[in-house]
Formats: structure tokens, C-alpha cells, sequence
């Protein structure tokens, strides 16, 4: 089919041009603290930045209960292969109840805690802006976090300069970034529906549990907590596979020592945001 090729190269060609755009951004700041999670989009923006800025770019990571620890170790494997100073730094939203209790607004207590750490250090370490991995694609969902950094401040220069999340990875696979393929990861408090208290216990549950199944092999999944059950979630194409092959009796007997009563498998299959719905259906007339 000619016109799917013609259709990759185009958005090739645009992603490019996009990222002389982000590297002129970077230039003009001339000096930034990155909020770098380790994900593709902030591993991104580290990325462009260092090689636009050098020594004049600073990446710093949150440690916090709703990070994992693997994903930290993999932030910092990657900040080491791009090169760019990073420093951990510990933030403490689980403290603030406003968060704990989990409403529909608990990005934007998540994002305050973080940047409010974040515009302290930036101020004294000389740095005029603290830049995110928001991208174009995220300003059309539901994402209170987004003010937060805002009204701090803040800016998202994938975002400023129109990068979407498929030209995310275009860029960085073009800039030979290994994780350009990388799932989606975002923070563990987003495994619960909304309302339901999120507890140090609790993210440690869901964490251990979704370790658990990327031993098995498995990458783009979730494990929803709600009460005491765990709902797994798997892109629809493997859900097949994952039954005929998976030990499904360990599996259960890993789960319910971590602390579940209950575990299912999502027949839907994997969707990012899928807890979201709800905010959808309530907003229906």
C-alpha cells in the first residue's frame, strides 16, 4: 500500500522538523531543569536538551512510593547513556491528604507536591525554567497535573512546539533513544478508581504485582486495584495467549500473598486512561 508509506515518511518528515523547532526552543532558554521521569516523553526532552545544552541541563527525577523501583533504575541507566546530570530528589504527596483520598483531581496535588520541590531547586541552582515531558497529545485528556505545573510556571516544550506522542517516538528512535518504544508508564496511584484511598501498602501491592508480570514477559499492561481485587489488563491480542500459557494457579497463589483476594482478567484488554471512563459516563445527560 503506497499511501501508507507515504504517510509514514510524511510524519517522519514532520517529526523532524518539529525537533529543529524543540532544539531552537532549548536554545533560547539557554538554561533548564528538566522534571525527567524516565518515561519516553521526559527522556526525550532530557535528551534534545543536553544535546543543545550540555552541562547547562539538569535532569531530576521524584522518587516517591508511586514510583517503581525498576522504573527508577531504568531513569537512571538511561539519564547515564544520554549523559545529562541527574539527581533524585524525594517528594512527599502520599503525606498530603488531599491526595491520599484519591478525587478526580489527584494529578493536580500530585504535580503541585512535585514542582513546588522542583521551582526551589531551579531558583537556587540558577536555572530561569523547569521544563516537563507534556506533550501535544496529553492537552486534549483529562490531565489536572497539567494545571498545576502551569500556575508553577512551568513549561512543556513538546507541547509548545505541536509533538505528539507518535512523533515522540519517531524523534527519539531517530535520535537513537532505546526505550523509544517504550509503553506508557504513568505513576502507580493511577491503577485505582477514583475515591478509594491510595496507601504506601497499597502501591506496593500493585507495584509488586505488575513486576511480577513483566517477568513473565509481558510489557503493556495493568494491574487495576480495586478493594481487595486485582483486575490484569492486556492489549486484546495477547489476552488468548496469556490463558493457554500462563501457570494461571501461581499466579493467583503470587497475587493473593502480595495481599489480593480476588484476581481477574479485563476481557476488554489494556486501555491507557481506561478509569477515566467514568468521569465520561458521569458528565453524560
Amino acid at each position: 500500500m503506497p499511501w501508507l508509506v507515504r504517510l509514514g515518511r510524511n510524519v517522519e518528515v514532520m517529526a523532524l522538523e518539529k525537533l529543529e523547532q524543540l532544539r531552537t526552543l532549548f536554545a533560547e532558554m539557554e538554561r533548564a531543569l528538566i522534571a525527567y521521569s524516565g518515561g519516553i516523553d521526559s527522556t526525550l526532552v532530557a535528551k534534545v536538551a543536553f544535546d543543545v545544552l550540555g552541562d547547562r541541563a539538569l535532569a531530576v527525577t521524584a522518587v516517591s512510593p508511586s514510583l517503581l523501583p525498576e522504573d527508577l533504575e531504568e531513569a537512571c541507566i538511561q539519564a547515564e547513556a544520554i549523559g545529562i546530570a541527574h539527581e533524585l530528589v524525594n517528594t512527599h504527596e502520599l503525606e498530603n491528604p488531599n491526595y491520599a483520598a484519591n478525587p478526580v483531581n489527584r494529578c493536580y496535588f500530585c504535580k503541585s507536591e512535585l514542582h513546588d520541590t522542583l521551582k526551589p531547586l531551579a531558583l537556587e541552582r540558577n536555572y530561569p525554567y523547569v521544563v516537563d515531558g507534556v506533550n501535544a497529545d496529553d492537552l486534549s485528556d483529562y490531565r489536572p497535573g497539567i494545571q498545576a505545573a502551569k500556575e508553577r510556571g512551568a513549561r512543556s516544550p513538546l507541547a509548545e512546539v505541536g509533538i505528539t506522542k507518535l512523533e515522540v517516538r519517531e524523534i527519539a528512535k531517530h535520535l537513537g533513544l532505546s526505550c523509544w518504544d517504550k509503553p506508557a508508564q504513568p505513576c502507580l496511584s493511577s491503577r485505582f478508581p477514583y475515591g478509594e484511598e491510595i496507601t504506601l501498602a497499597k502501591l506496593q501491592r500493585v507495584g509488586r504485582a505488575e513486576a511480577y508480570l513483566r517477568k513473565l514477559g509481558l510489557k503493556n499492561l495493568r494491574v487495576r486495584s480495586e478493594g481487595e481485587t486485582a483486575r490484569i489488563e492486556l492489549p486484546p491480542d495477547q489476552i488468548q495467549d496469556f490463558v493457554l500459557t500462563t501457570d494461571l494457579p501461581a499466579l493467583v497463589d503470587r497475587f493473593q500473598a502480595l495481599g489480593f483476594v480476588y484476581v481477574t482478567l479485563d476481557l476488554e484488554g489494556f486501555r491507557s486512561g481506561k478509569l477515566n471512563q467514568v468521569l465520561q459516563l458521569s458528565i453524560k445527560p
